[in-house]
């Protein structure tokens, strides 16, 4: 490999990126298809809208440059993808697998957050602030679609997994073992009264509540009374 100057250098990350958002856009629908929480499932499907988004804004920086989209094929995102299919592959407890899924999604937005932040740098330091936005607005949705990760693993996916109640499915979408969804009395619909944050989650989930993973408990509670 030859690196002449930086602004070659730059050139030639840009094809990476173009490549690995293709790369992305490849695997986004199957890992939709896969993800068992509804909100998990609508993250992926937005992320993908996104995506495409993201693809069209690095034909406008290769543009602002004169030069013509090109791909480059980005190893990188290759194997964290290919890891990822593993998951898809598997069988097991809906919720540990789902876990798995934001892990394998979060590999891919960190290696993202970093090529769009050096790229972001890159065209600043070469004068071409009009790219620099650009790459940063990819950069902030990037960031964006990994806090959202993160808050639906940590409020509703990974409480669930940890749990361990043994919903195992064969990732087909019926479970061949576990509680059926009418098995939770304690407390009363509703009510947050002898009952767990994660056992009210479990019952919004089932109630289809929109915006669960961003409740506390009383939220919770009171949402799945309303929907009740």
């Amino acid at each position: 490999m030859k690196i002449p100057d930086l602004e070659s250098f730059y050139h030639d990350e840009l094809k990476d990126a173009y490549d690995f958002e293709h790369q992305i856009l490849e695997a986004l629908p199957e890992m939709a298809e896969a993800a068992k929480d509804p909100e998990l499932r609508k993250a992926f499907e937005d992320h993908l809208t996104q995506t495409e988004g993201q693809v069209d804004r690095l034909k406008k920086v290769f543009r602002l440059h004169g030069w013509k989209p090109e791909r480059k094929h980005c190893d990188g995102v290759e194997g964290l993808l290919e890891e990822g299919e593993e998951v898809l592959e598997a069988e097991g407890d809906d919720d540990a697998i789902d876990a798995a899924l934001i892990a394998a999604a979060q590999r891919v937005e960190h290696y993202e957050m970093a090529a769009y932040g050096t790229l972001r740098t890159y065209a600043r330091t070469l004068g071409q602030e009009e790219a620099a936005d650009l790459l940063q607005q990819t950069l902030d949705e990037e960031a964006d679609a990994d806090e959202l990760l993160t808050r639906l693993a940590e409020n509703g996916v990974n409480l669930r997994a940890a749990k361990g109640n043994g919903r195992e499915t064969s990732r087909s979408g019926q479970a061949t073992r576990g509680r059926s969804d009418g098995s939770r009395t304690t407390g009363g619909r509703g009510s947050a009264e002898g009952r767990t944050k994660e056992e009210i989650y479990e019952e919004a989930q089932r109630l289809g509540v929109e915006g669960r993973s961003q409740m506390d408990k009383k939220e919770l509670a009171r949402a799945v009374k309303n929907a009740s």
